[in-house]
């Protein structure tokens, strides 16, 4: 792989704010990457991207997805001295929130920076501001314009329904970790298209036509629902670090079940039998609290085998943190899968 085109790239899609249904400009600049490569690509009505490679089989056709929307926040309602009451899109852990910048997105594409604090959030003034909880009802966001009623807030045309962007702060260090809000799963899509770069560059043919499908509702649970004609789908998603599961930053995790069931066991067991050929840092585990875009597709009806990797990734759904060598185990492992 090439670490600093893959870094390079990273920024630029993090940059992009992208909750569950505001993927657009993210699928915009993912489409065009794909178009200058000289790939071939299409959406389905919800907006999922597809790109399709040729393989030397056209008869059985596989998938490969990563989904591009995020967790983020959608305004509830404006309160009466000016400040946002909101709601989750997906399942940002909101004590990790506490104090964070984001972008108030407005219908008309006026965009307003803001904070999200608690209630209560001066240790000075409140005796519970270290204590009370942290939830939709007991946060708000303060938007960086003097706004003192609802009026005011009104006048700058923001509504209830604009989206909540979080600012994800992407930093890269020198040591090769990864640190960054929606690493679950926009780092799995860097992944996908550093193996588009690859397939052009080292002119690689998978065994099958295969489509690169980058989805848009993945956090809220229908990502997937509908695909192209494919036999089989792997889901690139964060592998899961913690309690009694034995993936570190280090490493690609594949699942053999999450919260839906198990997957495919033949798609299992050819994955990690592929990992020990490659000699891939990789662990096997069971995600207690996951869904992934196969569970999706199942759920939608969709005829497919299906299995699920991914980079390790700590602390999901708050400030994540992965590491190079996660990436390119996970790379490894993908396109020796293709081939």
């Amino acid at each position: 792989m090439n670490q600093e085109r893959f870094k390079k790239f990273a920024y630029q899609l993090f940059s992009i704010d992208s909750p569950s249904g505001f993927t657009k400009h993210a699928i915009d600049f993912l489409e065009k990457e794909a178009n200058d490569l000289g790939f071939k690509t299409s959406r389905n009505q919800k907006g999922n991207l597809h790109i399709l490679v040729s393989g030397k089989d056209h008869d059985y056709k596989v998938g490969i997805s990563a989904h591009t929307d995020t967790l983020g926040l959608m305004v509830r309602s404006i309160n009466a001295d000016g400040t946002l009451r909101f709601t989750n899109i997906g399942g940002p852990s909101l004590p990790t929130l506490d104090g964070e910048y984001c972008r108030i997105i407005t219908r008309s594409g006026k965009t307003y920076t803001g904070t999200i604090l608690s209630s209560t959030p001066a240790v000075h003034v409140f005796k519970e501001a270290n204590t009370a909880p942290r939830n939709p009802d007991t946060m708000i966001v303060k938007i960086d314009e003097i706004v003192k009623n609802k009026k005011d807030v009104e006048k700058l045309g923001i509504m209830n329904g604009d989206i909540i962007a979080i600012d994800p702060k992407t930093t890269i260090t020198e040591s090769g970790f990864i640190k960054s809000r929606f690493l679950d799963d926009k780092i799995s899509v860097c992944i996908l298209f550093e193996i588009l770069h690859m397939i052009k560059e080292k002119k690689i043919t998978p065994a099958h036509d295969t489509y690169f499908i980058v989805t848009t509702y993945e956090e809220v649970g229908h990502g997937a629902a509908s695909l192209p004609e494919i036999s089989e789908l792997l889901a690139c998603d964060m592998g899961c670090i913690g309690a009694d599961l034995t993936c570190s930053e280090y490493d690609v995790s594949i699942c053999a079940k999450d919260s839906g069931g198990p997957y495919d066991y033949d798609m299992v067991s050819r994955l990690i039998e592929l990992a020990k050929k490659e000699n891939c840092q990789f662990a096997v585990d069971i995600y207690p609290f996951y869904g992934s875009d196969v569970g999706a597709a199942l759920g939608g009806g969709n005829n497919i085998k299906g299995a699920l990797i991914g980079p390790g990734v700590a602390a999901s759904h708050g400030m994540e943190r992965t590491h190079m060598q996660a990436i390119e185990s996970a790379i490894k492992l993908i396109l020796a899968y293709l081939q």
